[in-house]
């Protein structure tokens, strides 16, 4: 594919990520953010996740450049791509899509990471809506490779095929949904697990250090490797000898699944025995053991994962 100017819109934790992605993949990248903080994130964010991303894949043979504009317009002069990194907030989205649009070409799609908004609404103040997708990553955005791709109800599929194709050209691993739902894949499996989690601890069956534990020792490590479906049909003669062998199971595990409603006595009891699990340990450190235990982990899941 050839490079791009990708015109990064917000600076946050997610655009500083994203403007180090594109630039590692060689990529020119333009930065706009109306904060005041936005240079000084700039000079002391971007080098270290450089270094992570070098870590991860190795020194770019010809990183793209990184400039910082006082603009809107300045930033998206000639860009080819624009990745909106705005707050999650429906109104702004509104006027912030439409606002980059007055200074892009009519062929430059417009990808919003919003985590929660639906597509169809944030782009129906657009002038041209079919070249607005969603292109949601997943934290730490510059390390995982997931970003989840999804059109409202006027986007074209061709602007879904052509962002599909650049995040896969600078090494992302993204995945398409065929229709709009709250949360798209990644956050509503983790939502299903979380919420059963909580329940666990929350009624006292186990505390947050077992529960991590079960999954970190348990289905965490197979799945990581080759996903649900593919890890289970391996626990028996494929999946649909699995299913059947297994699913009575299952079912009768669905059928007892607990809710959770996360009032004061909830949050307070899972507060509690988090920061047992955390012990001493600081924020930092264990964001920086993260860090570099994701490194590890995802050089193995290039090299040896299923999907």
């Amino acid at each position: 594919m050839e490079k791009l100017t990708i015109g990064i819109v917000g600076f946050g934790v997610i655009g500083q990520r994203w403007a180090a992605c594109f630039a590692h993949a060689g990529h020119a990248v333009r930065v706009f953010d109306p904060t005041e903080r936005r240079e000084t994130a700039f000079i002391e964010v971007l080098p270290a996740l450089m270094a992570d991303l070098e870590a991860l894949k190795g020194p770019s043979p010809a990183p793209g450049a990184l400039r910082l504009f006082p603009t809107l317009a300045e930033t998206l002069e000639s860009v080819g791509f624009v990745q909106e990194n705005g707050p999650e907030n429906l109104p702004l989205k509104r006027r912030l899509l439409a606002e980059i649009e007055d200074h892009v070409s009519d062929e430059v799609i417009i990808a919003s990471s919003s985590s929660a908004l639906l597509v169809s609404e944030m782009q129906a103040e657009c002038r041209l809506p079919g070249r607005i997708v969603l292109g949601h990553p997943f934290n730490p955005a510059h390390l995982m490779p997931l970003v989840e791709i999804v059109g409202g109800k006027a986007t074209d599929p061709q602007a879904i095929a052509r962002a599909r194709a650049l995040y896969e050209a600078i090494g992302k691993k993204p995945v398409t949904l065929n229709r709009e739902v709250t949360g798209h894949i990644a956050l509503r499996l983790m939502g299903a697990m979380w919420r059963e989690a909580i329940a666990l601890v929350r009624d006292g069956i186990a505390s947050v250090e077992d529960v991590d534990r079960a999954f970190m020792y348990g289905p965490g490590p197979k799945w990581t490797l080759q996903g649900s479906f593919i890890s289970n049909s391996l626990n028996a003669d494929g999946i649909e000898d699995f299913l059947h062998k297994y699913g009575p199971t299952y079912q009768a595990i669905w059928d007892t699944l607990l809710d959770a409603k996360l009032d004061g006595e909830t949050i307070r009891a899972i507060t509690d025995s988090t920061d047992a699990a955390v012990g001493e340990r600081s924020q930092r450190e264990l964001k920086a053991a993260r860090e570099a235990g994701l490194v590890d982990i995802l050089k193995t899941v290039t090299e040896r994962g299923a999907l």
